[in-house]
C-alpha cells in the first residue's frame, strides 16, 4: 500500500506533500475541472519536480444522466479528464452517477451502467481504471444494491471506498469492505464521529470511530495493495490544529499498513 494525500494542483500543494513524506497527491477536479485541464502542463511540471505521482483524479457531484439517458457535456469532459490521467500516468479515474427522481431504481440504474460502460471502454484504451465514489454527494452508486446491480453488472468498474459515508449513513463498512474489497481500487481515510446518532466530526483518522485496524485487516486479507489517500475535511481541524491532525493521522495509518 502507498499512503497519500488529497491536494491540488498549484506547485505549493506537491512541495507541501513531499515534505510530508507523501508517495502520491490524489486531484479531485470536481467544480474545477477546466482549471485543472488548463493547468496540465504544469501538474506534470510539478509532479516530476517533487517526484510526487499523481495517485487519482476524481470528480464529484456533477449530472451524469438524465431522463433521457446520458448527459452528452459531461461524458465528453470525462473522457477528457481520463485523458489527462493517462497523461499524468494516473491509473484510476473516480466518478459516480446522479439519481433521475423521475425514474425508477431500474431505469436509473440502466442509465448508469450504459453511462460506465463508455468511460470503462475509454478509460482501457487510456490504461486507467474507473471506480465509483461511495460519498453520497448526487450519486447513489455507494451501497450494496447499487454495487450488487451495477458493478455485479460490469465487471470492470471499480470502486473508490471512504468508510466515513457508510458511517453516516447507519451502513456496515467493515461487511461492505469485505464483500466488495476485490473491487476497491482507491481508499480514502478520513475519520468519522457521530454522537446520539448525528454527524459530529470529521477529526483525523487514529482520532475518531473508525475502526480501523479491522479496516485494514480487511484490506490486507482482500490482497489490497492500492493506495490509501488522506482527506483532511473537518471544519474543526483547520490550521495549525489541521497539520497535527495530519502528522498524528500519518504515524497511525503507516504501522496498519505493514
Amino acid at each position: 500500500m502507498n499512503l497519500g494525500i488529497i491536494s491540488w494542483i498549484r506547485e505549493e500543494d506537491f512541495a507541501w506533500a513531499k515534505n510530508k513524506g507523501m508517495a502520491f497527491v490524489e486531484l479531485d477536479v470536481n467544480d474545477r475541472a477546466e482549471e485543472f485541464l488548463e493547468h496540465l502542463e504544469d501538474v506534470k511540471e510539478f509532479s516530476k519536480k517533487y517526484e510526487m505521482p499523481v495517485g487519482a483524479i476524481g470528480r464529484w457531484g456533477s449530472n451524469r444522466i438524465c431522463k433521457e439517458g446520458t448527459c452528452q457535456d459531461e461524458l465528453e469532459l470525462e473522457y477528457r479528464l481520463i485523458d489527462s490521467a493517462a497523461e499524468l500516468g494516473c491509473g484510476v479515474y473516480i466518478t459516480g452517477c446522479n439519481y433521475v427522481e423521475e425514474l425508477s431504481y431500474y431505469e436509473n440504474c440502466g442509465h448508469a451502467i450504459h453511462y460506465f460502460e463508455k468511460l470503462i471502454a475509454h478509460g482501457k484504451e487510456k490504461g486507467v481504471r474507473i471506480a465509483t465514489y461511495n460519498c453520497r454527494w448526487n450519486n447513489f452508486v455507494c451501497d450494496p444494491m447499487a454495487f450488487t446491480v451495477i458493478h455485479g453488472y460490469l465487471k470492470e468498474l471499480y470502486i473508490k471506498y471512504d468508510p466515513s459515508h457508510c458511517i453516516h449513513a447507519g451502513g456496515d463498512y467493515l461487511q461492505e469492505a469485505r464483500d466488495w474489497g476485490k473491487r476497491f481500487a482507491h481508499v480514502h481515510i478520513k475519520g468519522s464521529l457521530v454522537i446520539g446518532g448525528q454527524h459530529f466530526d470529521d477529526p483525523p483518522a487514529g482520532l475518531d470511530m473508525t475502526n480501523w485496524r479491522a479496516f485494514l485487516a480487511i484490506l490486507h486479507a482482500k490482497g489490497y495493495c492500492g493506495n490509501l489517500s488522506i482527506e483532511p475535511h473537518s471544519a474543526n481541524w483547520q490550521g495549525e490544529l489541521g497539520e497535527k491532525g495530519v502528522d498524528y493521522t500519518i504515524s497511525y495509518i503507516r504501522p496498519l499498513m505493514l
